[in-house]
């Protein structure tokens, strides 16, 4: 729980806006059921560039990446976090990407040296937005989950 900022200018042009401007809470729930992410007991309001989630989710894992979906969208600067889960499931740690980086080298630097392959757990934690593991852009906020 808490607040997460990401840049308003940077992610994913969801509803053919033409300048950074946020989608409506009916838009973000459509889009998250496309990218099969259950917001079913949240609730979600957007106030200027800040979403608000709140409820129960159905695991940490999967609140997690609904705010990232929705903070990795264009028009959002910010989410609050206030939502909370059953499964007790542990918080992962939230990457900002700075451009040069990899997802080997984050893997490295979160996970220790000589762990670069972990970046497939990465990948996994991150999809969407992480469509192709050689795309990742400067300015996207990713989920880096604990190792088993």
């Amino acid at each position: 729980m808490g607040l997460f900022n990401f840049i308003k200018d940077v992610g994913e042009k969801l509803f053919g806006a033409s300048e950074a401007q946020a989608a409506t809470p009916e838009e973000f729930k459509k889009e998250l059921a496309k990218q099969g992410l259950d917001a079913s007991g949240l609730d979600i309001k957007v106030e200027g560039d800040t979403a608000k989630v709140s409820g129960d989710a159905s695991t940490r894992e999967m609140a997690e990446k609904i705010i990232l979906s929705i903070g990795n969208s264009l028009g959002i600067s910010k989410v609050e976090d206030n939502t909370s889960s059953k499964d007790g499931g542990a918080e992962a740690v939230f990457y900002t990407v700075k451009k040069g980086d990899t997802l080997w080298k984050i893997a490295e630097e979160h996970y220790g040296k000589g762990k670069g392959a972990k970046y497939t757990e990465i990948v996994k934690a991150n999809t969407p937005p992480v469509k192709n593991p050689d795309l990742i852009q400067p300015g996207w906020v990713l989920r880096i989950p604990p190792l088993a």
